[in-house]
């Protein structure tokens, strides 16, 4: 039988020894005492203008490769993602941060 995909979180792992990315939707109940004690950063939606376009997308992913590289520094090999943001021409936007 098929799982239900519904509202189940996404847990992103990185397998060294493969290499690859693994993507698992875990039942709510199952995750919860693991998530209550896990590290947290929210990401607000309104600091991105409620816009989960492409730019929000590329930024969101490499976040997530760079947590994961926290712990698998392996994967750095692999990486060449920029967290700041670009303009329409991928170049560096330059922001209120800089």
């Amino acid at each position: 039988m098929r799982p239900v995909i519904g509202s189940h979180p996404a847990v992103i792992t990185y397998d060294e020894d493969t290499p690859q990315l693994g993507v698992q939707l875990v039942e709510p109940a199952k995750l919860g005492p693991a998530a209550a004690a896990a590290f947290k950063a929210p990401i607000l939606l309104d600091d991105f203008d409620f816009k989960l376009d492409d730019e929000f997308a590329r930024r969101f992913g490499a976040s997530m490769l760079s947590l994961i590289a926290l712990g698998q520094p392996g994967i750095k090999h692999f990486m060449s993602v920029r967290l700041y943001p670009l303009d329409s021409s991928g170049n560096r936007q330059v922001t209120d941060d800089d």
